[in-house]
């Protein structure tokens, strides 16, 4: 016993002692390849920002030119009409109007402007001719800013989400403007940390603690360069810390490492929820989807829930984000659409006019055996195929070709789909031209801005019209008072609505008496009348 403890400690101590010594030779190798590697990051950052800019601005030069050559009147219905048709054909423009003597006129989105926010404010002339103006309060949307360019008596304002994948979390940019009457000025992203000169000549570059590089563009008067200072990449580069994790695992983790990891793995959520899928404990939650009309209940979305032994009630947001990072949400789509269609077997084929939703993620659409699994499921539940709806996220729908592709072939098998979530996921419109889908659900973010100044609220009788324009069925989701409910029941388009207001989340036991009971006082209605 004695000689195992000895031979114990002894391997203990030299792989302390050789451990600290590769780690420190390691650091330091380490160091210098993360650096030359984020440089090379950098570049490509700064690349595909500039790419993008020379796409955008492109396309906003071409829009600002047709908004001068308008021939209707001045800020007319009819210019107004035309203006707002051609921000919807956009794809990175949020609007566009009319200029004059400092002040906004009229915009397509906006329709005639007045007051103090029609003010222009101090931009930047630019070398082409253009006035360039890094923010503008009136078109701001959930904070982000809102650029804008001006040219004759015309404006257009760049979509503030445009930026959205351009953000890093170790990465900075700031897009330099090359020429006009200010010289080099910022106009868009961080404020950077050095002189014009590394900001307007393309090349990477150290200076102190800091790296860049730079890309300017060859058709417009701008340069964009990424930035990072070298603490953000030791922290933040993939592999960059490796020697820091071995420094500090070897002195805590050697003599427990099997038995933590395995005890870890056991009991981490990832495992725990496997092992709920496994044993079919997921459970749905029947949320009514309500007419806003006539406020029957017309459907329902099955929703998952979980609940665990050692966690408690799990979030939804938590453990499906789990399983799509990790390759398994296929198994709760599955799980959950068997459920869901097994406990309303009896309520789908008596009724035609009601429908389930079922959420479907981006990988489910990738699944070859995801579309054979929903037949077999609705036939071994008797149900009709245009009884289930499928919903998926827009920017799902909208970025994958093969995503696409999966919303033909459901959509050719009797299944409806719609695009979840509408109108967070995307910074224009014009694509829903090219998708093949029955309906869309607003965000609960929009209905949560009815009654008040949000500029969301001026964007929904956008989307209504395109969705009636399309023949698409509307459902908003999140509603949760009666000004909400209001505000869509006395649209003139038929719409869908979900939220607390109308009905929450419940067993199915509770759903189908709360269904029966309506159907039975319209039932009786029916043979009074």
């Amino acid at each position: 016993m004695s000689t195992l403890k000895q031979r114990v400690s002894g391997v203990v101590g030299v792989m302390l002692l050789t451990g600290v010594c590769g780690a420190l030779a390691g650091y330091w190798w380490g160091r210098d390849f993360t650096l030359r590697h984020m440089t090379g990051k950098l570049d490509q950052y700064a690349e595909r920002i500039r790419t993008g800019g020379d796409v955008s601005s492109a396309e906003g030069r071409a829009v600002l030119d047709e908004l001068n050559a308008s021939t209707d009147p001045y800020c007319s219905d009819a210019e107004i009409e035309h203006f707002r048709k051609l921000i919807y054909a956009s794809e990175y423009l949020k609007d566009g109007g009319r200029v004059r003597n400092g002040r906004i006129d009229c915009t397509a989105m906006l329709g005639r402007v007045t007051g103090a926010d029609a003010r222009l404010g101090q931009g930047v002339t630019r070398a082409d001719g253009t006035r360039f103006y890094r923010d503008m309060d009136l078109f701001r949307i959930q904070g982000q800013m809102a650029p804008a360019v001006e040219k004759g008596n015309a404006l257009i304002v760049y979509s503030p989400f445009n930026r959205k994948e351009f953000q890093s979390s170790s990465m900075h940019y700031t897009v330099t403007n090359r020429g006009g009457d200010n010289g080099q000025t910022r106009l868009l992203g961080d404020l950077p940390l050095t002189g014009n000169a590394i900001l307007t000549t393309e090349g990477s570059a150290q200076v102190g603690d800091v790296l860049y590089a730079t890309r300017c563009s060859d058709r417009f008067a701008f340069c964009v360069t990424a930035y990072a200072t070298a603490n953000e990449a030791l922290e933040t580069e993939s592999g960059q810390r490796t020697a820091y994790v071995v420094l500090s695992a070897l002195c805590g983790a050697l003599l427990g490492f099997t038995c933590s990891v395995a005890y870890s793995r056991r009991q981490s959520l990832e495992q725990r929820l496997r092992r709920a899928i496994r044993r079919k404990a997921i459970q749905v939650a029947y949320q009514p989807v309500v007419d806003l009309k006539t406020g029957r209940i017309v459907g329902a979305e099955a929703l998952a829930r979980w609940t665990d032994a050692g966690h408690g009630d799990v979030s939804p947001e938590v453990f499906i984000r789990i399983a799509e990072e990790r390759g398994f949400v296929n198994e709760i789509t599955r799980l959950i659409a068997g459920k869901a269609l097994a406990d309303l077997s009896v309520l789908l084929p008596t009724c035609p006019e009601f429908r389930l939703s079922v959420n479907i993620a981006p990988q489910d659409l990738d699944d070859p055996a995801f579309l054979p699994m929903l037949e077999q499921a609705t036939a071994k539940a008797g149900v009709p195929a245009q009884c289930l709806v499928m919903e998926i996220t827009e920017r799902a729908a909208a970025n994958s070709q093969a995503a696409k592709d999966a919303i033909v072939r459901l959509r050719s098998k009797g299944h409806s789909v719609h695009i979840d979530d509408f109108g967070t996921g995307y910074s224009n419109l014009a694509y829903l031209h090219d998708l093949s889908v029955d309906g869309l659900k607003i965000d609960k973010a929009f209905t949560q801005s009815v009654g008040t100044e949000s500029v969301q609220v001026l964007i929904l009788p956008q989307i209504l019209s395109l969705a009636a324009s399309l023949g698409l069925q509307v459902t908003v989701e999140g509603i949760e008072t009666e000004e909400q409910a209001l505000y869509f029941r006395t649209s003139p388009l038929p719409m869908l609505g979900q939220g607390w207001y109308l009905g929450r989340p419940m067993p199915v036991e509770m759903f189908l008496r709360v269904f029966e009971t309506q159907e039975r006082a319209a039932a009786e209605t029916a043979a009074l009348l």
